[in-house]
């Protein structure tokens, strides 16, 4: 970005919910039915209904209130907020706008070490639209299907102030969102599947200025990724066409991911053009004191006081904290694994190099991982006893990333328990000096590194399965006789 100008940015984050049924009804919300099957009259919009509040959405939004530091509201009030298009059956979508759940939060990021505030004007619940599909292969170029079973899912809307000056600020206020949400186990904050949408409102000026310049809103951004680029493009096409005294038109855009380019959709409406009233159908929302406070108590350790207790009570350094705690559920799998084998470096260690390489190579989440906390626990144990080498061991973690076996099951099938047995060991280490004594004159002669050779002659004929410490041992013992 030139020197002369600075970004302003604002981000709308749409997080659906994780409760069992929609907002306003009984419907499921549950993912991947048939079209159109997780429906009624209440989500639908058919004349007569009343919709009803779900509880459960309003504690998900007070709890995402509370660990973004908002004010929650003692009352709260849903509106209509009018508009038409073809996903949305009653013509207006139920949300919030003069008072919602929270108001006035904050979330700190942190961009190349650098910490920053970024505040939140409002956390506001709402109902989600249904789905138009028309780029599917099956669906004719000149038709649009509709699928409502999403229509009345529970959304939380998180729209934060204007206080962002890069794209990499905006990446970074994403990933502690998602990984709130995730911890709060209220949205599983997967972007790619909907679950989580972000908009952006972007301008310009130049610096020094304290007025805020056109903005456009960008649309169509299904990963944190995607927000970076897309930001980035607009920032730099803003700043094009300032310095070529052309006009930036308020506008909504597109985002292209695979042209790496926005194209526009339409002008920006303003708030007034929703014409937003109180829903007559829903009476206010009285939030108890008690019963925040109640809520309050029951949140879970969030990831900042989790990463501190792992590196004063773990001993581990700040980086391995940072990673482990990235996700409530590696954290909790490092836990359960330690509870197994007590070394919390060794564990942290496999998970960082091991685990989370076939996490990525398998694109799956820790909870989708088929080698348990207590298999780990145990193959580190058996590490630790030398009844495995650390390369074998690697062989049956290997295994046990696509077999239910335990370890010791992998270890006995495929014949890899370490020979500790001095006896037996013995032998092959006479066997090696026998058949190689001009290396052994050699080693005597003050050749020292053939001491790497004769134990790579044991471990062939071993086929790696020979204590190394003890081999060592006893070559050097019967070498110096």
């Amino acid at each position: 970005m030139p020197d002369n100008f600075e970004a302003v940015i604002g981000l709308e984050v749409h997080a659906q919910l994780k409760t069992s049924s929609k907002i306003f009804c009984g419907c499921s919300t549950a993912f991947g039915a048939e079209p159109n099957s997780h429906t009624c009259p209440v989500c639908l919009g058919m004349p007569g209904v009343l919709p009803v509040m779900n509880r459960k959405a309003l504690e998900f939004a007070i709890k995402i209130g509370l660990v973004t530091q908002c004010e929650i509201a003692t009352e709260s009030v849903f509106a209509r907020k009018n508009y038409f298009y073809p996903d949305l059956p009653k013509g207006y979508q139920i949300s919030q706008y003069e008072k919602p759940v929270c108001r006035n939060g904050r979330i700190e990021i942190e961009v190349e070490g650098i910490k920053k505030i970024i505040g939140l004007t409002r956390i506001h619940l709402e109902e989600d639209a249904g789905k138009s599909i028309h780029d599917e292969a099956w669906v004719d170029d000149d038709a649009t299907l509709i699928d409502l079973n999403r229509c009345g899912t529970p959304l939380i809307e998180i729209v934060s102030e204007p206080d962002f000056r890069s794209p990499q600020e905006a990446y970074a206020y994403l990933t502690k969102l998602r990984q709130l949400v995730r911890y709060l186990d209220i949205c599983d904050g997967n972007m790619e599947e909907g679950s989580m949408r972000c908009d952006a409102n972007v301008s310009i000026r130049r610096k020094g200025d304290t007025t805020l310049g056109t903005k456009t809103e960008l649309k169509n951004m299904n990963s944190f990724r995607n927000v970076e680029n897309a930001l980035k493009f607009e920032i730099d096409r803003q700043i094009a066409l300032a310095n070529s005294g052309q006009e930036i038109v308020q506008t909504t855009l597109l985002w292209d991911a695979a042209s790496n380019t926005a194209r526009i959709m339409r002008t920006k409406e303003e708030a007034h053009d929703y014409r937003y009233f109180p829903e007559p159908d829903l009476v206010p929302l009285r939030i108890k004191t008690e019963w925040t406070e109640t809520i309050r108590e029951e949140l879970p350790e969030l990831p900042e006081t989790r990463k501190n207790r792992f590196v004063e009570s773990y001993a581990l350094p700040e980086y391995d904290a940072d990673i482990l705690t990235t996700s409530r559920e590696l954290a909790d799998y490092f836990e359960s694994t330690i509870r197994i084998y007590d070394n919390a470096k060794a564990v942290s260690n496999w998970l960082m190099i091991e685990v989370l390489r076939v996490l990525k190579e398998q694109q799956l989440e820790i909870e989708q991982f088929t080698v348990s906390p207590e298999n780990l626990g145990r193959l580190l144990s058996l590490i630790d006893n030398k009844e495995v080498s650390a390369n074998a061991a690697k062989k049956v973690f290997s295994e046990m990333t696509v077999s239910s076996e335990s370890p010791d099951e992998i270890i006995a099938r495929l014949g890899l328990k370490q020979v500790s047995d001095n006896s037996e060991l013995e032998s092959l280490v006479d066997r090696v000096l026998k058949e190689n004594p001009k290396e052994v004159a050699a080693y005597n002669a003050g050749k020292k590194q053939l001491l790497g050779f004769f134990m790579g002659q044991i471990m062939k004929l071993s086929r790696g399965k020979a204590n190394p410490q003890v081999v060592n041992s006893l070559l050097k013992n019967k070498l110096s006789t």
